[in-house]
């Protein structure tokens, strides 16, 4: 073959590369802006860490979140123990926008006290206290590895007294 002849084809393959380009150049400005996820209104969703009583449980134990959705999800310790709120498969479907951890003043009105960025996997909340998870599932899956891995007095963990939990990702 001649040098000409095997340049066409590169030259063809250039020329669809670079319409292509131009028609990604060319989408309407709204069609960016309807899926801008920095100006969604984060969907709260609560979950108690253990049980006033002293049982360790979540409630809700279980969860469902649609992919795409901005969410807020709040992590209440109302019980005596700290507990943790670990999902290893929630984790890797995700994506983290921040965690906050926050503080409830006389008022009734929560305060955030720490922020934090980046992966995560598991957090751990205090007796009385709040966390914020914001993130996005981006994801589906059926997890059903959410526990409490703290150890109780007698050695089991929270999760083998009951503190499981499912979550499903639309």
């Amino acid at each position: 073959m001649d040098e000409a002849h095997t340049d066409q084809p590169t030259l063809a393959r250039r020329g669809v590369l670079l319409a292509g380009g131009a028609a990604l150049l060319t989408v309407p400005k709204t069609a960016g802006s309807a899926g801008d996820m920095t100006r969604q209104e984060p969907v709260e969703v609560s979950v108690e860490l253990g049980r006033p009583d002293g049982r360790h449980a979540f409630e809700p134990s279980r969860l469902r979140f649609e992919t795409g959705r901005l969410y807020r999800l709040i992590l209440r310790n109302v019980s005596r123990d700290p507990h943790y709120f670990t999902s290893d498969e929630f984790a890797a479907r995700i994506f983290t926008r921040k965690v906050q951890v926050t503080q409830s003043g006389p008022d009734g009105r929560a305060t955030t006290l720490a922020e934090f960025k980046g992966s995560i996997r598991e957090i751990e909340v205090y007796p009385g206290h709040a966390a914020e998870w914001w993130f996005v599932p981006v994801a589906t899956g059926r997890m059903t590895d959410l526990r409490c891995g703290i150890r109780a007095a007698d050695g089991q963990t929270h999760a083998q007294h009951g503190m499981t939990g499912e979550i499903e990702i639309v």
